[in-house]
């Protein structure tokens, strides 16, 4: 872990940020980087997230982009650090867009047409990027209001584009009649990742005895147990799910998220550990040999909405996040 989070640090330090500090794979790399940072009580990784919030003066995007759930996803770090630092200046222009969503009323529906993402969850990948930020924001404000918009918006979505039979998730509406050259659904590894990784988020921020955990507890359960079963033989989940062989090579994005979610699960007594472990070691040693010698993290599918093809030397910010997210919860076995 200190490995590739100080590869991807010097990275950005020496080349530059490849994308906007405040978009969602920085802030998908921020939710691995806070949790090593408190596993490995190094406080020059909290100065650097620190810096990004201290230099935007803690604000989202003010733009057409402030209500897109991809645009306050870096609100999860906002929450985090005013959970350590108690300084309310952090979330103060996360809770003002909170306070705005939890006005309007949220009839539209989720096809992926009209922009609908700028005003709705209505792809998969939100489910990371919005649900947990709302979670931790209730957490930390002790406002139920803005969990309970999270509850609504998740079963909306999940409603939409979770396929009860298959236990996984649709991208968005235009893959709902897609298929895969096998014949099979389209089930983006990633895409189901963010998901499994914005579920055990929100499940960590929601209290034992909230009216609708179990409805939680019992998706994961069965999400839990599908991907368990399309695990490959070399650890890894391949960017399709369910049409490995048309894209062989591994992939270290979706793996690193279901990894994470599986191990949480066993450390938050949800999974069996007998059953779930060895799948979690597998997929770990699958993640540690996708790291070159000098740290930086390979095998992760570029930005995209749909399974694509990967090498070696392909790395992204959020996967480096996942991985980390992954090897605080492995290492907590």
């Amino acid at each position: 872990m200190k490995k590739v989070a100080d590869w991807q640090i010097d990275s950005i330090t020496k080349n530059g940020w490849r994308h906007p500090e405040r978009d969602w794979t920085n802030g998908a790399f921020y939710a691995g980087l806070v949790n090593y940072a408190a596993l490995s009580k190094n406080e020059a990784y909290y100065d650097f997230m620190k810096n990004v919030g201290d230099k935007y003066k803690w604000m989202l995007y003010a733009n057409e982009n402030r209500y897109h759930a991809d645009y306050y996803c870096v609100g999860q770090l906002y929450c985090q650090l005013c959970l350590k630092y108690h300084d309310p200046k952090m979330i103060q222009d996360v809770k003002a867009l909170a306070d705005t969503l939890l006005a309007r009323p949220h009839t539209e529906s989720l096809e992926w047409k009209n922009n609908i993402g700028l005003r709705e969850w209505a792809w998969c990948d939100a489910l990371f990027m919005g649900p947990p930020t709302l979670a931790m924001l209730s957490k930390v404000t002790g406002n139920d209001a803005y969990l309970n918009l999270c509850n609504k918006l998740w079963w909306k979505t999940t409603d939409y584009l979770y396929d009860p039979t298959e236990q996984l998730y649709f991208r968005d509406g235009s893959f709902l009649n897609k298929k895969e050259k096998n014949g099979k659904k389209v089930f983006w590894s990633r895409g189901n990742g963010w998901v499994m990784g914005g579920l055990v988020r929100v499940l960590e921020n929601m209290p034992k005895n909230y009216p609708d955990r179990g409805k939680w507890e019992k998706l994961f359960l069965g999400m839990a147990a599908k991907i368990a079963s399309l695990q490959q033989s070399d650890g890894t989940w391949r960017a399709s799910l369910l049409d490995p062989d048309s894209y062989p090579a591994k992939e270290t994005s979706g793996t690193a998220f279901y990894t994470y979610a599986l191990a949480w699960g066993i450390n938050h007594r949800l999974l069996n550990k007998t059953q779930y472990a060895p799948l979690v070691w597998k997929g770990w040693e699958a993640l540690t040999k996708a790291v070159h010698p000098g740290g930086k993290l390979g095998y992760a599918q570029q930005i995209g909405a749909a399974p694509g093809h990967v090498s070696y030397d392909d790395t992204e910010v959020y996967a480096v996040g996942a991985f980390l997210l992954a090897g605080c919860e492995v290492l907590a076995l």
